[in-house]
């Protein structure tokens, strides 16, 4: 026994790691390891949760949604939960954004405008589902870092700008879909204007605290309204930082 010892004493003198000691992971059994807690995530978070289209589900399990995320809080990607992203915003828990992408009923091809780009998370599940992404940002840095986000994912196809999105974005109106991650407390009239005919609208309304998240939808040019659960989202605010 004594033999033994002095042969690891050796070892660890000479700077060699013994076998039976942890090796840190390659970048694949990273990646492996991201895709085991997006499958969790999914089976578990959303699809448990009864969130059922399939192009929802496809997309939350290929976007690499830790790359929405600081490093800082990058082991807590897959969990259910917000996770603060920078300039006092957050990215919302995986259920909410695969409730309200669920709730838009999209199809391949078709337009949707996006107000509150965030990490830019919300918009690469949208453009992995097939659809046309317009992203508007109120925060430069956000917009920013969403934009470099957006395209080391591989979703460099979102076109993103900074603008207050309370006014949409006109110039490629009409949007079959408008999804809003902001809450203002009353519905913006200029997104009513763009959506299309037969498009959906999903937004949460409401002060700090008392919000609900509302889907409307515009029917033969009426628009019809109806709420769908309690949410907790960061006011929409213009250019100054003032709530709308």
């Amino acid at each position: 026994m004594l033999r033994v010892l002095r042969s690891l004493t050796v070892l660890f003198v000479l700077g060699w790691v013994p076998i039976w000691m942890p090796q840190p992971l390659g970048a694949e059994g990273v990646e492996n390891r991201y895709a085991d807690q997006r499958t969790q995530m999914v089976d578990i978070q959303i699809r448990g949760r009864g969130v059922d289209h399939e192009a929802v589900l496809r997309a939350m399990l290929t976007v690499p949604r830790h790359l929405f995320v600081p490093e800082s809080v990058r082991s807590l990607a897959y969990r259910d939960r917000p996770l603060p992203i920078g300039q006092g915003q957050t990215i919302s828990q995986p259920y909410i954004v695969a409730l309200m992408s669920e709730l838009l009923d999209l199809q391949p091809g078709q337009r949707v405008l996006e107000i509150g780009t965030g990490s830019g998370y919300q918009a690469a599940v949208l453009a992995a589902m097939g659809v046309a992404v317009y992203s508007i940002e109120i925060v430069p840095e956000l917009g920013q870092q969403a934009q470099v986000a957006l395209k080391e994912a591989g979703y460099e196809q979102v076109r993103v700008r900074v603008g207050d999105g309370f006014l949409g974005w006109p110039e490629h109106a009409p949007f079959d879909g408008i999804i809003v991650t902001c809450a203002p407390t009353r519905i913006p009239e200029p997104l009513k204007a763009q959506l299309a005919e037969g498009g959906r609208m999903v937004i949460p309304v409401g002060r700090a605290g008392v919000q609900e998240l509302v889907l409307l939808k515009r029917i033969e040019g009426r628009i019809e309204q109806q709420k769908i659960i309690d949410v907790r989202f960061v006011p929409m605010v213009d250019e100054k930082g003032k709530s709308y």
